[in-house]
């Protein structure tokens, strides 16, 4: 007969791991701390959203946003809270969403917390293919969207090509990055000279990263990859917590280490040249965000949805620095991205260096 369980006065902070049954034979394991920063994230997103909305040009009261979004009020408030404010506030949401999953997808691929895919190089390439774009077919949008997408991708593959020797390593896949994006680099800086003037400025601008254009159709593809990709980004979620363990461990567990490499490159690649292709190429998001969700939750892997809802807030955020810091004059949000990750690497090499 087994001894009955010792009665005691309840713990001060409730089980982190919560295990909620669905039936006889399913059970769901909830982390009430990555749930917590999950709805925390969340909150955020939506308030700085709905603050965005608010700033311009012409300051706008939330009654005055809220009568626009449901169809009432003036005219002209409804066409700048619904035709102009509303898709680039979107764009931020879903495309720093995006960059976030796709920078989580390349650091668990590499196994490198630098493994983004900015730093390895394929947002250089996704803006080589719009500006092949503007030369060849002269820089219309579906051009520049098609350009984008396909440098992207043909440097993903690229990429995976020069660093498939031996099987796809880590740190190899970001030492042949950063050297396709060095000699991309240089293609477009010969590909500006060759632009005229006008589609030169306007390829710099888009170049710097930029939402002030955003438009209801260029957040189509974007909230498309969104919905298509998500799912399939949650399904190799399982596969990716194995990996940090090794091929061997990971095979033993019946997961074909190889596919999931490449699915995953596949996937980051895609979430990464839609965004480049609407927006321009927008540094550092895809690098923070996975690391300060997984800094914020505490756990081994790197949490998808937190990193996704971790990206929206950093690059809303951003994009509202970017319309209010010098306005009436505004910046490209590629600037202020910059700034942050030059702020938060520069913060890890002096973290690092106390460490040692």
């Amino acid at each position: 007969m087994s001894a009955p369980a010792t009665v005691g006065p309840p713990p001060l902070w409730p089980r982190r791991v919560r295990v909620l049954s669905l039936g006889d034979s399913y059970w769901l394991r909830i982390d009430t701390r990555v749930l917590t920063v999950g709805a925390v994230l969340a909150a955020v997103a939506v308030g700085v959203a709905a603050w965005s909305l608010t700033v311009g040009q012409t300051e706008l009261s939330p009654a005055q946003i809220w009568a626009a979004l449901t169809g009432q009020g003036e005219t002209t408030v409804r066409r700048t809270v619904v035709e102009w404010r509303l898709p680039r506030v979107l764009m931020a949401v879903l495309g720093g969403a995006a960059l976030a999953l796709s920078g989580a997808l390349f650091q668990t691929l590499t196994r490198n917390p630098l493994g983004s895919p900015d730093i390895i190089g394929f947002n250089t390439g996704a803006y080589t293919g719009a500006l092949l774009s503007g030369v060849l077919v002269g820089g219309s949008y579906l051009g520049t969207i098609v350009g984008a997408l396909l440098g992207g991708l043909g440097t993903g593959l690229l990429v995976w090509a020069l660093a498939m020797r031996r099987g796809l390593q880590g740190y190899r896949l970001i030492v042949v990055g950063i050297g396709v994006s060095a000699l991309l680099a240089a293609v477009n800086a010969y590909l500006l000279i060759t632009l005229s003037l006008e589609q030169a400025a306007a390829a710099a601008m888009w170049g710097a990263g930029s939402l002030d254009t955003t438009t209801w159709s260029q957040l189509v593809p974007v909230a498309l990859a969104l919905l298509l990709l998500a799912p399939v980004t949650a399904l190799l979620g399982r596969g990716m917590g194995l990996l940090p363990l090794g091929d061997d461990a990971a095979i033993g567990r019946g997961l074909d280490a190889g596919r999931l490499r490449v699915w995953l490159l596949l996937v980051g690649v895609t979430f990464t040249a839609v965004v480049t292709a609407v927006a321009g190429p927008i540094s550092f998001v895809a690098l923070l965000a996975p690391q300060l969700a997984v800094r914020l939750t505490r756990t081994p892997h790197i949490p998808l949805a937190c990193s996704a809802l971790m990206g929206a807030v950093l690059l809303t955020v951003s994009d509202l620095v970017a319309r209010t810091v010098i306005a009436p004059t505004q910046l490209p949000v590629g600037v202020v991205t910059v700034v942050l990750g030059g702020v938060y690497l520069v913060w890890l090499l002096a973290a690092r260096t106390r460490k040692a």
